[in-house]
């Protein structure tokens, strides 16, 4: 293949998906790695790889809260052996990508890709001139500016350790370092020397402060530090591994320190600015139709400037490769992406989920809301596993429809998720009130009527 229609950039979900759509519709496409393991970070070491040691801390952290209640001997625990599990499944990954591309006819091209200018890419210095781009290079660990920054290892390093260190801490208060500090505290760290170190008043940002701090709440109840309004000033080495220290005058010594603050789009490489295409530290600006400032590049998942989840990422790649074959076709555009009811989860123990609007972002538009909210609920559902720290909070607006729910749950997917769905049909709380009688009871799902029952007065 020559010039390609369409040439991805990236092999992640995102490209991945967009590539095999536009090959289901005729499209003539390459895809363009610069990785020697094709796959992307979900799959190899995100969202995939890291549920290999959720699964065990929630039976960890589970038996832990059962004990005296029907547990009395807790599980052993091996990280080892969830690791090579891990690996004896992402180790298919890579080669079984490929197989897959090149089976749908794709052409695979390994390489760095960058433009020349907006109509040539160059992948390993080989001009392409396809009709259409689109960019899907995703993200990487964030550039920190601490002094022993070279110390940090990083999230992916984290779950290819053969064992657990005794004490580790954490940079950043965010997804990353929440989820590795939970599973590290439950599967062989000592959790009080597990540290989270958050710049920012509160961890957590995008999540509502009420929910963020129950979930604290029960961090801390499990022995891990969380270390707010403090940022680390340096890394350094010792004979016993490394010193960090706070900008509190703290220091904490420990074995191992992980950068968990965060990624940014992988774009630097790309020259961008060779192609007139827009972009910041946030990533690439596109329209509702994933179209760059370039009306011929599209860019999705976490190379634009969206949200950073990997649902996300195929939604945007189904809606790119929609607008192409409506322009091509000359037809109406589709309906452009629709962010209002993107559910999240974070897997700590418990789970915080979310879907819509947080509190404060509705006092800070002055919009008019209502809401139900329950902190370390004692619902039979939660005594029962010895959950001390489940919380929920549903808002309402003036019409009964959801702007938001936010759940602290052993089960927060699956509760979010009635939530989401309630938010794309437009139902009211009343109606969903109605349907949720019946469900399965007793179970998390059957607390929904609870959850709701406020609303109603």
């Amino acid at each position: 293949m020559d010039n390609p229609d369409v040439l991805v950039i990236g092999t992640g979900t995102a490209g991945q998906s967009a590539a095999f759509d536009l090959a289901g519709a005729g499209y003539r496409v390459a895809i363009a790695e610069k990785s020697k393991r094709p796959g992307g970070i979900c799959a190899l070491s995100g969202c995939q790889a890291k549920k290999w040691f959720y699964e065990l801390t929630e039976i960890a952290a589970r038996s832990r809260h059962l004990q005296d209640i029907g547990i009395t001997t807790l599980p052993g625990i091996d990280w080892n052996q969830a690791l090579k599990a891990k690996n004896n499944f992402t180790g298919t990954i890579p080669g079984s990508t490929v197989a897959g591309l090149k089976g749908h006819g794709i052409e695979y091209l390994e390489g760095i890709a960058s433009f020349s200018d907006a109509g040539t890419v160059l992948v390993d210095n080989k001009p392409l001139k396809p009709r259409y781009v689109i960019i899907a290079s995703g993200a990487r660990p964030m550039t920190l500016p601490i002094e022993g920054s070279e110390y940090l290892t990083t999230s992916s390093e984290f779950l290819e350790l053969e064992r657990l260190p005794r004490r580790i801490v954490f940079v950043g208060g965010g997804f990353i370092s929440f989820e590795l500090a939970h599973f590290a505290a439950r599967l062989g760290s000592t959790a009080n020397q597990v540290h989270i170190i958050e710049v920012m008043d509160r961890p957590l940002a995008p999540f509502d402060a009420d929910m963020v701090e129950q979930l604290v709440r029960a961090t801390t109840a499990e022995g891990l530090q969380v270390h707010t309004a403090t940022s680390i000033l340096s890394i350094a080495t010792n004979a016993a591994g490394f010193i960090v220290t706070l900008s509190t005058g703290k220091t904490i010594e420990t074995d191992l320190v992980v950068h968990g603050a965060g990624r940014v789009p992988d774009i630097e490489e790309l020259n961008l600015q060779a192609a007139g295409i827009a972009a910041d530290r946030r990533g690439i600006a596109v329209d509702g139709l994933m179209t760059t400032s370039v009306p011929h590049i599209f860019a999705i998942g976490d190379a634009a400037a969206t949200t950073q989840l990997a649902r996300v990422a195929d939604a945007e790649a189904h809606m790119a490769v929609d607008a192409i074959i409506a322009r091509d076709e000359k037809k109406e555009p589709p309906s452009p992406m629709n962010y209002r009811a993107v559910p999240a989860v974070l897997f700590t123990y418990p789970q915080l989920g979310m879907v819509g609007r947080t509190e404060e972002e509705l006092k800070r538009e002055g919009v008019r809301y209502w809401k139900s909210f329950g902190t370390e609920v004692g619902w039979p559902t939660y005594r029962r596993i010895g959950m001390k720290h489940a919380a929920y909070k549903i808002l309402a607006d003036v019409d009964d429809k959801i702007l938001g729910a936010h759940i602290l749950s052993d089960n927060s997917c699956g509760l979010i998720n009635s939530f989401k769905q309630a938010m794309l049909d437009n139902t009211t709380i009343k109606q969903l009130h109605h349907d949720n009688i019946m469900s399965p009871y007793p179970s998390r799902e059957s607390d929904i009527i609870y959850m709701l029952s406020p609303l109603l007065e």
